[in-house]
């Protein structure tokens, strides 16, 4: 019957991969990106109809002293662009547009981690004792380039020797761009000046909830310290060690900045509105600069607009590459060392990722062979010793403590652990684990079509509910209830290879129920993941089983026995600190019951 069953489920898993693999619509084919260049124009040619003119009264102008000129004016724009971006630089002195320019939105629009003001800025510093916004001035662009980096600086000039700029480093290559404040004859007075980001982030993925939930603040502090907001609503903080870096951290992609000296203080906050669909997360940072850095010429910073793919940030700067979250340990070691690198491998050479999960799985399987003959090994003996240990349950009755001394006495005599069985399989827990982590982490997912499925990224869907079942949501995803059919199986076999009996055996049926719920929102790459390994665990549970030989392990145990009985055997390790836990316990017990 067992063999049968995964006969059968395996016979319907390959004729709907046919059916969804020669019948589905294929996807649009992409159109050649053309080479990176670097592209820079004044700030007259690439003046906007957006442009705003700012007037300010004669007043108003006069008390913010020599600086207050630069408040009038009209807003301008300078363009430049790399391999990998293309920004769009205000003569405000700020990041007007960032468009990631290998990257789509969900629906196959270009990707913009900023445009039409969902950035807003703002640098306030004291001047001649007035509060001034240094973003809110006007400035005059210049452009340079030095070897593979174009310079565009944004100059305020008072007089000859006197000035502030804003001076830009784009690199012919990454999503790296260097920022600094220069001043000269300019008092800029007062311990800090007070540096503001707000960031309202449009929805780019196909899920608004999944998109809020991988959403957040993260920060790393001059100490090494790496910590973040909630991710799973809306939240705030304030910080009074100075940090390195601050990463506002969407599913899949990031906006940072970086301080080559620290930033003294900082106030971080999420919020989001549940009735706005186009907005993920409204995130807000505000970082104090010490004025005493720019003074001395050491106003430097850096901006981050780009992916957030472990294979880039790692580079970026120290501790950047945690914004990528691969588990706790020991299973981001296994994501770190193990399972990424095979992955990467397989992408080198396979450009179907549906493929490339499949012989991901095909490799662990091949791997953790050994602890699966050992565990059906152990679970083997406890099958044979499952009469005479239903006898002891028969036996002692509701006298609980006798049953498990006569049975670890049994255990001794055939030489069995009663875990030999179980410890091979939490031994592959941290494999199972780390896919749990990076595939839905994974951005080389992203928009990638297997079968049905049009993102392996996010959730697959071959039906649309009009209505959402609580914990489950309005959609049915296939991968998952194929997955969960395959655990039901598994189960099912699993039962009769063992000796649980009772609740524990029901609890292995009602588990894959309950990670249908959870997993239907998933990433469909996790889904796949989980069913194809059910699916190679059948055969090679098979394969295994001939090489498991019951009436010689049979005859082990009963020599095991007749060894016990000459009082020539002798215990492990094991079993005497188990025996010992067992009668304190007991021992335990019993001076309660006094």
């Amino acid at each position: 019957m067992d063999r049968n069953s995964a006969i059968g489920l395996t016979l319907m898993a390959l004729l709907l991969f046919g059916y969804f693999y020669f019948f589905s619509p294929s996807p649009e084919p992409q159109k050649n990106k053309p080479a990176a260049t670097t592209v820079t124009s004044s700030a007259k040619d690439s003046t906007t109809e957006k442009n705003s003119e700012t007037k300010i009264d004669s007043t108003a102008t006069k008390q913010y002293g020599n600086l207050g000129s630069f408040l009038t004016g009209k807003e301008e724009f300078t363009s430049v662009e790399n391999d990998v971006l293309k920004l769009t630089l205000s003569n405000r002195g700020t990041v007007s547009e960032v468009n990631l320019k290998k990257y789509k939105t969900y629906s196959q629009q270009p990707l913009f981690l900023s445009k039409n003001g969902n950035n807003k800025f703002s640098l306030i510093a004291s001047h001649d004792g007035k509060l001034i916004d240094l973003y809110q001035l006007h400035y005059q662009p210049e452009t340079s380039k030095q070897s593979d980096t174009t310079k565009i600086s944004f100059v305020a000039k008072l007089s000859e020797s006197s000035f502030i700029k804003h001076v830009y480093s784009i690199p012919d290559k990454g999503y790296k761009i260097g920022y600094s404040i220069e001043t000269k004859g300019v008092s800029i007075a007062g311990k800090d000046l007070a540096f503001s980001w707000i960031d309202n982030m449009p929805l780019v993925e196909k899920d608004i909830t999944d998109s809020r939930n991988r959403t957040t603040i993260n920060y790393y502090s001059t100490q090494g310290s790496f910590d973040g907001l909630s991710e799973n609503s809306a939240d705030n903080k304030s910080l009074t060690d100075p940090l390195q870096w601050i990463a506002i951290r969407q599913k899949f992609f990031i906006s940072a900045i970086f301080a080559k000296n620290s930033f003294n203080t900082a106030s971080l906050a999420t919020s989001f509105d549940a009735n706005d669909s186009s907005i993920v997360k409204k995130a807000e940072v505000n970082l104090s600069i010490p004025a005493s850095t720019l003074a001395k010429g050491k106003a430097d910073f850096s901006y981050y607009f780009g992916p957030n793919d472990y294979r880039i940030t790692k580079d970026v700067t120290e501790g950047f590459s945690r914004n990528v979250y691969l588990g706790w340990p020991p299973v981001i070691w296994v994501n770190k060392f193990l399972v990424m690198p095979v992955f990467q491998f397989l992408q080198k050479f396979i450009s179907n990722y549906g493929l490339v999960i499949l012989l991901l799985v095909l490799f662990m399987k091949l791997l953790l062979t050994p602890l699966v003959y050992h565990s059906l090994l152990g679970m083997a003996k406890m099958r044979l010793l499952k009469p005479e240990l239903d006898l002891i349950k028969e036996k002692n009755g509701d006298n609980m403590a006798q049953a498990q001394q006569d049975q670890m006495k049994l255990y001794q005599q055939a030489g069995v652990n009663p875990f030999s069985g179980c410890i091979p399989l939490l031994l592959q827990m941290p494999i199972l684990f780390s896919m749990f982590y990076l595939f839905p982490n994974s951005i080389d997912l992203r928009q990638q079509s297997f079968l049905w499925a049009e993102d392996l990224s996010t959730y697959d869907s071959i039906l649309n509910l009009p209505f959402s079942i609580p914990f489950y949501g309005d959609h049915v995803s296939l991968f998952v209830l194929l997955m969960t059919a395959s655990q039901l199986v598994y189960t099912s076999q699993q039962n009769q290879l063992t000796s649980v009996q009772g609740p524990m055996k029901s609890m292995g049926y009602v588990m894959p129920v309950v990670f249908m719920f959870v997993l239907n929102s998933f990433s469909a790459g996790l889904s796949f993941y989980y069913f194809i390994s059910n699916l190679i665990t059948f055969s090679q549970q098979a394969i295994v089983k001939r090489f498991v030989d019951e009436d010689k392990i049979k005859a082990i145990m009963d020599e095991n026995r007749k060894k016990a009985a000459s009082g020539t055997s002798k215990k492990s390790k094991f079993m005497t600190k188990l025996e010992d836990a067992m009668k304190a316990s007991e021992e335990a017990r019993k001076k309660t019951k006094k």
